[in-house]
């Protein structure tokens, strides 16, 4: 029963592996599945030694050409192969047993391969084919939600955005990313097109992810792109779609007739149409911002790729280009991906060369920072966008100090450019039967130019610019790593080991420079002109590591497993004495159902095995290149006998200590993987405990020592400890109907467990709402989750007077004296009497209790379908845009759930009395007035396609067709009142912030998510 439920899948494999060629028809026959008697669809048929190949259709049948002498093969994946010599004329009928040996899975591993059945240590494995990559635009989005305990959230729906990876959740304040390594070599997510993915394994626990010591306590995600076969003749698939992306949902904010209304209510002024002496009201509904600034925008991708291979090699070519706009206008993103892979052996497979090249070339456009979402939301909507008597032509506020949105996105032209090349190419030999030695060489090349053009402009009281300006950047990052490993691999009788040894060294170098002039003339493009106004600086960086690494695998019987690995790491980043680490991991693995006692469960149990590891990983991913050694700084000028003198003063930067160290995690991992009736149903549950020491803290210097800046101190410890379970199903409701289950779910909680600088008492602030966060909106505080959110709770609304009265101390002193009737009632945390700062506190965080996925697909007679659902429950999230639209603290439009505030004549309502003259205490930005649910459930993607039958593509000599639809975030049920509640770290920088963590839950205007549908259409040549 098993081999049907990848009948169609294996169609589509082996469809991409043989190409039809036009011959006589001198045999045919049909292909069975041995144990199901079943028709086996997309076997390869193919004529020994030649490129000559058809595939069976899904009823088992072929037909193919042949001279006297020629020997058939035919191949499946999971099946054992099968060559018949033919005779023309004369049917031929195939029955095909399982391989056994294909049920047994390799999984990539560091520095190599394991069986799954081998496998000790938390690993996850996916497919290219369940990433969905024909239509992601990103490998990110392509990953969110599918494997428990990987977290991937949205920065935002910015085009030229970026994603947000965690593993295991957040255990530090600098880096928490994972380590990417694309084809064996260090490189980043982002240069890999989703459509050139084989499989992505995730490193989640130390025994797995230690062998990459000093880099791996994010996790480790290896990428294999796709390769060709041996003896497959070349074939060209092509994918092509386009979609149409536009934001799910508007936020209610006042048209104009209802903002000139409400200020006229309230006695506030209007650009004329409030309560300014001679204002009149405004008839209409005014400029709809949302409507100027949002549109339908347009994606464009199309992916081919090349590939086959020899007795003796492999290749693959692709290439891909992605034209995406952004749903703000004027923002958008251009790539271009161009892929080479190949491996050649010789002397009977005793050497073996190979190499794996991207080349990206990429161009974004708009200019998107942390007020670009809400100022369009703020602006009057009685403002016109155009307006003839501006002598730049542009509406203007005289109410408001924000520019007219449309006007800024055309006047502040941003455009980036970058060229991406990453190159890995090794040798490896095989010295004596079973040793290997592999040498191995990865190159990154990152080069990119940013411009920003400044028009000329009036945009009323935000402000004039005479002439236009004009700032240039370029910036190049460039590293190589060299690996010398070897291998030793060896089987006898019951006992089978694996042992690795590595040297690697790396080298990074980072260097920038930039310029900016003012006062332009018009239409020049160039920095030239006014030569006082112009600036210029540079910087460079260097980052050196080495590393020696060692890896003992042991199995006995398949039954008992045993790996054990250590690397020790090197660091230019630290100083003598402190620059080396030690990062030792053991795991030890049960294969219960290979025991004798377990013989009478082998009929239902494929696979039972316990699992056990232990670890330490590490972390020195920080700012700075250099915290231990004091820095110059230029830029110190002083004016003398009337001219300008240029200095430089050492020692003006906050200096680490000469101890500083790494991050060091020790992580403990206790698994289960469960396998019943021959694949059908799987089960996979870890629970682990992950302790982080020496967490790297910025420290800020007393305003005394006249030092800027933080230093940064090993100065904290944090625990996260988590479940993760998956379960996948596979089954058949008929003959032809095929369908999969796969469900998973994660929890994860952290905690600062000890500050060890400046007792317990030491904080570390986060973000702070534009210095209205009070103690800060979220914080680093012992004996609380990481950027737990920090503020006073509201109490519901005082209904009356005597209300007021009776909120008193225990001493009878009023608590909120200066209360009115409709005000928002706080609780007084800290029972001094009083409402201020001192009584914020923990009031929720971030990071949800749980998260979830949901994967539900099938075919039937060339139709298929996959529903991809994710979520989660119980994070938060601060809605900074409903303080700016709510709060009366900022002039401009305002929401419409202010028409239901609390009024004489209005009392039934949960929303505080209004005003912006009386100092109402509502407007404190340091409440969880702000702070709502940001659980979630969303219809990720929705795809649909249709395979056209085999035998409509004979005759004109393609392989495959499909046409499909795709709908990516078709709906999300929320009670978030923002437009998305997928939130990651923050895309651009927030003000009052250390570091990124500390954006996590925060919305301070974040570029809507869209929602995107899209139609395409994938052929085999």
């Amino acid at each position: 029963m098993r081999r049907r439920l990848f009948d169609l899948v294996m169609f589509l494999f082996c469809q991409a592996l043989l190409p039809l060629f036009a011959q006589n028809v001198d045999v045919s026959g049909t292909v069975t599945d041995g144990s199901t008697h079943e028709p086996l669809s997309g076997v390869a048929v193919q004529i020994k030694g030649k490129t000559v190949g058809v595939i069976t259709d899904f009823d088992g049948k072929y037909a193919i050409g042949v001279d006297k002498g020629d020997v058939l093969v035919f191949s499946l994946l999971g099946m054992k192969r099968v060559e018949r010599e033919a005779t023309p004329g004369i049917p031929m009928h195939i029955v095909m047993e399982e391989d056994n040996v294909m049920l047994d899975q390799v999984v990539v591993i560091g520095y190599g391969t394991v069986k799954k059945s081998h496998l000790s240590g938390a690993v996850s494995s996916i497919t290219g084919k369940e990433l969905n990559g024909e239509v992601a635009t990103n490998v990110g989005t392509a990953l969110q939600g599918k494997i428990p305990g990987v977290s991937v959230a949205t920065s935002s729906g910015d085009p030229n955005g970026s994603m947000t990876i965690n593993i295991r959740g957040i255990s530090s304040l600098s880096n928490n990313n994972p380590l990417y390594i694309i084809d064996g070599a260090f490189g980043e997510i982002g240069l890999v097109d989703p459509n050139d993915i084989a499989s992505i394994e995730v490193l989640k626990d130390a025994a797995a992810a230690a062998i990459y010591g000093s880099r791996s306590a994010g996790g480790v995600v290896i990428i294999t792109t796709k390769t060709g076969r041996k003896e497959t003749p070349s074939q060209l698939s092509m994918n092509v779609f386009t979609g149409f992306s536009s934001t799910p949902k508007k936020l209610n904010v006042f048209n104009g007739n209802e903002y000139s209304r409400f200020a006229r209510y309230y006695n506030l002024p209007a650009d004329g149409y409030g309560s300014e002496p001679g204002a009149v009201e405004f008839m209409g509904k005014g400029t709809d911002w949302q409507d100027v600034m949002l549109r339908t925008a347009m994606t464009y991708k199309v992916n081919a790729n090349l590939s086959g291979g020899s007795k003796t090699g492999t290749n693959s070519v692709s290439v891909g280009y992605l034209n995406k706009d952004g749903i703000i206008r004027n923002t958008g993103h251009e790539s271009y991906n161009i892929r080479l892979k190949s491996d050649y052996s010789f002397f009977n497979n005793r050497l073996t060369v190979g190499e794996s090249m991207i080349l990206k070339l990429s161009k974004g456009h708009g200019w998107i920072y942390e007020n670009s979402i809400y100022n369009f939301l703020q602006f009057p909507t009685v403002i016109p966008v155009y307006d003839e008597t501006n002598p730049t032509g542009w509406g203007t506020s005289n109410n408001i100090n924000s520019p007219n949105p449309l006007a800024e996105t055309i006047l502040f032209d941003r455009k980036d450019e970058s060229t991406k090349i990453f190159l890995n190419a090794y040798v490896q030999a095989e010295i004596l039967k079973g040793l290997a030695y592999k040498f191995n060489v990865g190159i990154r090349r990152d080069h990119g130019t940013g411009r920003f053009y400044t028009d000329a402009y009036d945009l009323g009281t935000y402000g004039k610019n005479e002439k236009p300006d004009l700032e240039e950047s370029s910036s190049t990052f460039q590293s190589w790593v060299l690996e010398n490993t070897l291998n030793y691999d060896r089987t006898f009788g019951k006992h089978s080991l694996s042992l690795l040894a590595g040297y690697s060294a790396q080298k990074d170098r980072y260097w920038d420079m930039s310029g900016s002039n003012q006062d332009l003339s018009p239409f020049i493009y160039t920095m030239t002109g006014n030569v006082t106004t112009m600036k210029a600086s540079s910087a460079v960086y260097d980052l050196a590591l080495v590393s020696q690494f060692g890896r003992v695998m042991y199995s006995y019987d398949n039954r008992y497993l045993l790996s054990a690995s250590i690397r020790r790491d090197g660091s230019s980043r630290f100083k003598s004495g402190h620059q080396y680490g030690l990062f030792p991991s053991v795991s030890f693995g049960w294969n219960i159902h290979q025991e004798r006692f377990f013989s009478s469960l082998q009929q239902v149990f494929d696979q039972l095995k316990l699992r056990l590891s232990y670890g330490k990983l590490g972390n020195q991913e920080i700012n700075d290149f250099y915290p231990t050694l004091s820095v110059v700084s230029g830029g110190m000028n002083y004016l003398q006998g009337g001219n300008i003198w240029f200095g430089q003063l050492p020692y003006v930067n906050a200096v680490s200590p000469a101890n500083l160290t790494w991050e060091s995690t020790k992580t403990y991992n206790a698994g289960l993987d469960i396998g019943f009736w021959n694949g059908g149903l799987t089960l996979t549950a870890d629970v682990y405990m992950k302790n982080t020491d020496d967490v790297l803290l910025p420290v800020p210097l007393a305003n005394s020592e006249g030092i800027g800046g933080f230093s940064i101190k090993n100065a904290g410890q944090v625990r996260n400890a988590g479940f993760e379970l998956a379960v996948n199903h596979r089954g058949k409701l008929s003959k032809e109907f095929n369908y999969y289950i796969g469900a998973n779910v994660a929890t994860e909680k952290n905690k600062v467990t000890k500050i060890t600088l400046g007792g317990n008492q030491m904080v570390v602030s986060g973000y702070n709402a534009h210095a209205a966060g009070g103690q800060g909106i979220n914080m680093f505080r012992q004996g609380y989750p990481i950027a737990y959110f920090n503020l006073i709770e509201t109490d519901g609304l005082f209904r009356s007077q005597e209300e007021i009265e009776k909120y008193r101390d225990k001493n009878g002193k009023l608590i909120q004296p200066g209360a009115q009737i409709g005000d928002i009632r706080y609780k007084d945390w800290n029972g001094d009497g009083a409402i201020n700062t001192d009584d914020q506190h923990s009031v929720g965080s971030p990071f949800p209790d749980f998260t979830f996925g949901l994967r539900l697909g099938g075919d039937w007679k060339g139709i298929d379908f996959n529903l991809f659902f994710d979520g989660m429950s119980g994070n938060k999230i601060y809605n900074y845009p409903r303080y700016i639209l709510e709060s009366g603290n900022y002039s401009g439009n305002y929401s419409t759930k202010l028409a239901d505030s609390w009024r004489p004549d209005h009392q039934d309502t949960d929303v505080p009395r209004f005003s912006k003259t009386d100092g109402a205490d509502n407007k404190w930005a340091y409440s969880d007035r702000w702070l709502e649910d940001g659980s979630y459930l969303r219809l990720k993607t929705l795809d649909i396609g249709y395979s056209l039958p085999a035998k409509w593509l004979k005759t004109v000599k393609l392989e495959k067709v499909r046409i499909y639809t795709s709908m990516e975030n078709l709906f999300t049920l929320t009670r978030y009142s923002g437009y998305s509640p997928d939130l990651g770290e923050s895309g651009v920088g927030l003000s009052g912030m250390s570091y990124n963590v500390f954006s996590r839950g925060i919305d301070q205007g974040r570029y809507p998510l869209p929602r995107t549908i899209s139609f395409g259409i994938q052929v085999n040549l």
